[in-house]
């Protein structure tokens, strides 16, 4: 594997060992899990920010099985930043799926708010993830729907997201899964292979991918945390575990630590 001109040997066991598993049963776990989650808050139904990538696309997936006729996917592009194939393929998957959708470009609300603020690429990059929480919920508020989030365990876990961004959401039914594990389900379910095979991407700004971002590919991180926090081994032993760089392995680790406050609600005197 080759990321960054960097060669990367990774232990396969751990991979192995991470997505080898019952995607039929973690299915049905999901799909239960939902239908409690409506029956709990007494909503009538669920909502999905689809953006054409792997995540959105099963969390759209496994809704639809269950909330056919009840369910709202909101497709969210910024047209002067977001691939065009990535908007194709969310229009493709509420086509073949049957599913009602509203395609929102946010590109005018994202000038209008340039409008009054100062410049700065990276705060605007997460203002347009902000944007589409507060069309989600805007939505959500008018059908009295839940906002389904699609963060997963490696993202969740090292803070890879917007916080009150695509962080927002009322459940998330596949944080309990490795991004690995994902694309396994991905397959599971039926999700187009141009979609399961494409680079992870928020699409925050132009040509932003998120293993170049990051400093490490989704096998890695994985691994990392699959050992780090599942297995509970020191930095010392994920290193000698996974055979990945120490530099990689204590990035991932700093992640970690430093973004507990993202996975929280907030913070308040004990």
């Amino acid at each position: 594997m080759i990321i960054n001109s960097r060669t990367v040997t990774l232990n396969k066991d751990i991979l192995n060992e991470l997505v080898n598993q019952d995607y039929d049963s973690i299915t049905k776990t999901i799909e239960d899990f939902l239908k409690n989650q409506i029956s709990e808050t007494s909503s009538k139904g669920v909502i999905v920010g689809l953006s054409g990538g792997l995540d959105s696309s099963v969390i759209t997936f496994l809704c639809s099985r269950v909330f056919k006729k009840n369910m709202l996917a909101l497709i969210m592009p910024d047209t002067k930043i977001s691939p065009k194939s990535d908007t194709e393929d969310a229009l493709k998957i509420v086509d073949s799926l049957g599913i009602e959708y509203k395609l929102l470009d946010i590109g005018l609300i994202v000038s209008e708010y340039s409008k009054y603020i100062e410049p700065n690429e990276r705060a605007l990059g997460n203002l347009r993830a902000r944007i589409r929480a507060n069309l989600l919920y805007y939505y959500a508020n008018v059908r009295n729907y839940l906002v389904v989030g699609s963060s997963d365990k490696s993202e969740f876990l090292i803070g890879y997201f917007t916080k009150f961004g695509d962080g927002s959401a009322d459940s998330l039914p596949i944080v309990s899964l490795y991004k690995t594990q994902v694309r396994e389900l991905a397959k599971f379910l039926g999700v187009p292979k141009s979609v399961i095979e494409k680079k992870s991407s928020p699409h925050l700004w132009k040509n932003h991918l998120a293993e170049e971002e990051i400093g490490a590919s989704y096998a890695e991180i994985d691994s990392i945390l699959y050992c780090m926090y599942d297995k509970k081994l020191s930095i010392d032993e994920v290193i000698k575990k996974t055979n990945i760089e120490r530099n990689i392995v204590e990035k991932i680790h700093e992640r970690y630590k430093n973004s507990k406050h993202k996975r929280i609600t907030a913070a308040r005197p004990q």
